[in-house]
């Protein structure tokens, strides 16, 4: 038992005090930190630089210059084409907006012409088409003597609230998109990190066998005590990663949480819309909560006092039978080298079936 103990230590402190060791445990949680406060930052950018556009009506369907849409300004003109390519170039507008002769108010295909020499981006396009669209559909409903109040009584906007049956859980609509993230993040993060910490094993058991070196330990220790000393040594390596990585996961995403939550009661409190009215805000003139945020806070009420130890008891069980099997391939490799390519892929093929299983398996 001495002898286990020695090698778990020596495996265990060996890889620990290395440098890569303690870049690679403190810099991954700061880089997933990075990267998910960079998706919330551009999910929610949007561009100040004012785009002034002229809109030329050849239809005669505008009394007025539709309403600015976000940085969008719109500027009705009667002026002639010619003279607003013109202003364009003098850079007194971004583009010009032709919305051509509507002659039957059954079609449900009009294309508009926008003259500009600078790129017309994806979300401009759609911010222009939505508001263009609106203008058409009120003139349609206009020339067909349509109900208005009854057309606006179709469009009805249908939401899942999950509401559990026993206890008291508190689901939203991005509870299912949360567990399943959960369940895909930790089904690779398992994925990954038997091969690195398996490879670690293989790799420390074929140059110690091709250095001679194993030949003087086992005259000092069995077989089976080597191995479980490299398996244990190892894996508490990979224990000790994964409790520090959560734990700096946790103090991130709880301050990213944080700061989207306050950032959103900044838009919520500098929002024009948001009237007061009989003593309170309306729930109608209420912006939609962010789909981020409201993500981060579902992941902050799953259950990690169950999820955790179950993904330790599967990374656990998982772990120790693919390093058996890569210790054992590293024990099979000759003085060739190459020979290892061949034997690991035996190994490989349950585990990417299981990943495939995984995925259905989450769905």
């Amino acid at each position: 038992m001495n002898k286990l103990w020695l090698i778990i230590k020596r495996e265990y402190t060996s890889r620990v005090v290395r440098r890569a060791f303690i870049l690679g445990t403190l810099l991954t949680p700061l880089g997933f930190g990075a990267l998910i406060f960079l998706n919330i930052k551009l999910a929610t950018y949007k561009d100040d630089n004012f785009q002034n556009i002229a809109v030329r009506d050849e239809s005669g369907i505008l009394t007025k210059a539709p309403e600015n849409q976000d940085n969008i300004h719109f500027i009705l003109s009667k002026e002639p084409l010619s003279d607003l390519k013109r202003a364009v170039l003098d850079k007194k507008y971004t583009g010009v907006l032709v919305i051509p002769t509507v002659t039957d108010a059954l079609s449900k295909s009009i294309v508009l012409k926008y003259y500009s020499d600078d790129k017309l981006g994806n979300d401009m396009s759609s911010d222009i088409k939505t508001k263009i669209r609106d203008v058409i559909r009120g003139y349609k409903i206009a020339s067909l003597q349509l109900d208005t109040a009854k057309i606006k009584a179709l469009e009805t906007r249908v939401d899942i609230d999950p509401d559990p049956i026993v206890g008291n859980k508190n689901q939203s609509s991005v509870s299912g998109f949360v567990a399943m993230g959960i369940g895909f993040f930790m089904g690779f993060l398992m994925y990954i990190s038997v091969f690195v910490y398996g490879m670690m094993i293989f790799r420390s058991v074929m140059e110690e066998k091709t250095s001679r070196i194993v030949e003087v330990m086992i005259s000092s220790v069995k077989p089976f005590q080597l191995m479980m000393g490299k398996i244990i040594g190892v894996g508490a390596v990979g224990f000790t990663q994964f409790i520090i990585w959560f734990a700096l996961m946790g103090v991130i995403l709880t301050g990213i949480g944080s700061y989207t939550g306050n950032n959103a009661a900044k838009q919520m409190a500098n929002n024009p819309q948001m009237q007061m009215s009989n003593g309170g805000i309306q729930p109608q003139d209420m912006p939609a909560p962010n789909d981020m945020a409201l993500a981060i806070t579902e992941l902050s009420n799953q259950n990690w006092i169950v999820i955790l130890p179950l993904f330790f008891v599967f990374f656990i069980l998982g772990y120790l039978l693919y390093s058996s099997l890569f210790a054992a391939v590293g024990s099979a490799v000759g003085d060739d080298a190459g020979e290892a390519q061949s034997l690991t892929l035996p190994i490989m093929i349950p585990v990417i079936i299981a990943i495939y299983i995984m995925m259905t398996a989450v769905r």
